[in-house]
């Protein structure tokens, strides 16, 4: 264990959540052990006796966005069954926050805001692409209106993630396939893609956000579809989480972001892997 280490991370959540403070955010505490996951195709829950670890605190964020709380953060610890690297840790921090009356494009605001906030050296200059954007110009084809699941995750991993390497800086890869994005409202001119961005660093993704999805049956939908999805590829079927469902009819316009806080960290470092600023890996 680095003393170093622990002193920057130390210094860099307090920098977090003075942020946040400034901005008029309540920091709240949601559970980790839970009885029904998020339901998303690729990313499985670790069990935990009879119930499982969070993958995120989303679901409960909303339940207090609806609840009338306005702006709430989380730093908190996530679990991701099966995934281990360099840049990844089946254990993990998350910086989760929630805005209501805001979209994803005043949330790419705010996180910009906070990462030059807590990293002023960094200098970095933003680059924007959509989803048609980048695949047109690195993969070769528009994955909105012709989306390939395979295809896509493929030519993201092997194309468009290095190619982001390659330019260097922030990039936003914005306005992705409706198909991908599980959790975001439509775009109301374009019904083909959804408000969700994610950002990534020298080729390296740190956040996902979203305008949040608050039709509730439209909601119910997605997860039917992705239960169906999930048992094609005979992986664990999480039931429907109800009250989640019941919370999205009084929900109000929000926008939110989830933003990995080891990643950001090894970059702020100059690290190569997590293993540079992760005092303790989960074997």
């Amino acid at each position: 264990m680095l003393i170093d280490s622990l002193q920057f991370r130390d210094a860099v959540m307090r920098d977090i959540r003075a942020f946040f403070y400034d901005r008029n955010y309540v920091e709240v505490e949601t559970p980790i052990r839970l009885k029904i996951p998020c339901m998303e195709l690729h990313i499985d829950a670790e069990p935990c006796g009879d119930h499982f670890l969070r993958t995120s605190p989303e679901m409960f964020h909303k339940q207090l966005l609806a609840d009338g709380h306005p702006r709430i953060f989380e730093v908190g610890k996530c679990f991701r069954k099966g995934e281990r690297g360099p840049l990844h840790n089946p254990e993990y921090t998350m910086l989760e926050w929630y805005c209501a009356g805001a979209d994803y494009m005043d949330m790419l605001e705010e996180t910009t805001a906070m990462i030059s906030h807590i990293w002023k050296e960094s200098d970095l200059v933003w680059k924007i692409y959509t989803v048609s954007e980048a695949f047109k110009e690195y993969a070769g084809w528009d994955p909105a209106g012709n989306y390939n699941e395979d295809r896509f995750d493929i030519d993201l991993v092997e194309k468009v993630e290095p190619a982001f390497k390659k330019l260097g800086g922030g990039v936003i890869l914005k306005d992705y396939p409706v198909e991908a994005a599980a959790l975001s409202r439509k775009k109301p001119d374009n019904p083909k893609v959804a408000e969700r961005w994610e950002l990534y660093i020298d080729g390296i993704e740190l956040a996902n956000a979203y305008s949040e999805l608050t039709d509730s049956k439209e909601q119910r939908l997605r997860f039917e579809e992705c239960a169906e999805q999930r048992k094609a590829l005979e992986k664990i079927v999480y039931p429907l989480d109800e009250i989640f469902l019941r919370s999205l009819e009084k929900m109000p316009e929000s926008g939110g972001v989830a933003l990995g806080v080891d990643r950001l960290l090894m970059l702020m470092a100059g690290e190569q892997s997590l293993d540079g600023i992760i005092s303790f890996r989960s074997y």
